[in-house]
């Protein structure tokens, strides 16, 4: 890697989202913030004025004053582009931004199942990157994407299961945290002494997308993985970890202590990368059957780490058992930022 810093842009940059991808990268080793981007309506403003800062850390001095963009290529110049870009407004400003020659990094939902999009959880399935490389060393434009934030967790605890036994069916039901909602998100009354038991299209997703994550690269194509997920999402009053319960039907037999002992061995690339963002160990299992819970474990490995806990048979499955993984950080920014280095270390940038 080059010590200089690469200059980069990012579209979606006074949401909650934008927010914390601008805590993220203020005093990143590798990644400099050159250019906001945002809706017209936040065009030409401070970044200060533009946006509603909600993060725990200041906003940084010097992103205070900076002006804030259009989401229009002809506007933007740096040609590694994260997008915290909502999902309405997504599809084309990214397509754009790919068509004028920029790699983006993006957390919209909108892309992930396109044919030459790689969909990634750096430490589950780097090798997917090769769809994009060609284009990228040819210079050319290319999407990247993010998943959902609630797969990010699950699949990531199913990745050493999925290596070691074979996964054939999962069953899930989430709790999801309030930030997930976006910024206000729903209101107060909504989820006080109450739970939530819809959130439009999160089940889809949750059901789809690991299936392309843990599939294999075949002549640069996508192949699925033989997996069946049955989700159910609710949205809960906390407001940052998504705590999911997941069943699993094996492919072959599994001890307890062997399923343990996958998740505590398991290491991936971005760790033996040295990734700035990347946790060590990236799954953390706990033995307290109290554990993992979202105020006390979502921030482990600075949010990037993925805590699971409570192993145990399940009458309908081979096992079943708890992940949590914190949705703002793992599930979107951070995850974003990683891939990011990943495509850095590789030589892609």
């Amino acid at each position: 890697m080059s010590s200089k810093k690469i200059p980069v842009a990012l579209l979606g940059a006074t949401g909650s989202v934008g927010q914390k991808f601008v805590e993220l990268l203020a005093d990143h080793p590798r990644f400099e913030i050159a250019e906001l981007a945002a809706s017209e309506r936040s065009a030409g403003k401070p970044y200060a004025e533009a946006a509603e800062w909600n993060m725990a850390s200041p906003l940084p001095d010097a992103l205070a004053a900076s002006s804030v963009k259009t989401c229009d290529p002809a506007a933007v110049e740096s040609r590694l582009v994260f997008s915290a870009l909502d999902s309405s407004v997504a599809e084309e400003i990214e397509s754009a931004f790919r068509d004028a020659g920029r790699l983006v990094v993006t957390n919209a939902r909108n892309h992930r199942m396109d044919a030459d999009v790689p969909l990634v959880i750096p430490e589950v399935n780097p090798d997917h990157l090769a769809v994009v490389e060609q284009k990228l060393r040819a210079g050319a434009g290319a999407i990247v994407a993010n998943p959902n934030c609630s797969t990010i967790g699950m699949t990531l605890a199913l990745k050493p299961l999925h290596d070691a036994f074979g996964v054939e069916r999962v069953d899930v039901v989430t709790m999801q945290a309030l930030s997930g909602a976006g910024f206000p998100g729903h209101p107060a009354a909504a989820l006080h002494d109450n739970v939530l038991p819809f959130i439009a299209g999160e089940e889809e997703k949750l059901e789809i997308e690991p299936r392309k994550i843990l599939g294999d690269l075949a002549d640069d194509s996508f192949r699925d993985a033989d997996l069946t997920v049955s989700a159910a999402c609710h949205r809960v009053p906390v407001f940052d970890g998504h705590l999911e319960a997941v069943s699993v039907t094996l492919g072959k037999p599994a001890t307890e202590a062997a399923i343990i002992e996958a998740w505590r061995s398991f290491t991936s690339e971005p760790q033996r990368l040295g990734l700035p963002s990347a946790p060590v160990p990236p799954i953390v299992y706990f033995d307290d059957p109290r554990l993992p819970q979202p105020r006390l474990q979502r921030d482990l490995g600075g949010g990037m780490t993925v805590s699971v806990g409570r192993l145990r048979p399940s009458p309908f499955f081979d096992y079943k058992f708890v992940v949590l993984s914190h949705n703002t950080v793992r599930g979107a920014a951070g995850g974003t930022v990683l891939i990011a280095e990943l495509l850095d270390a590789k030589g892609l940038l």
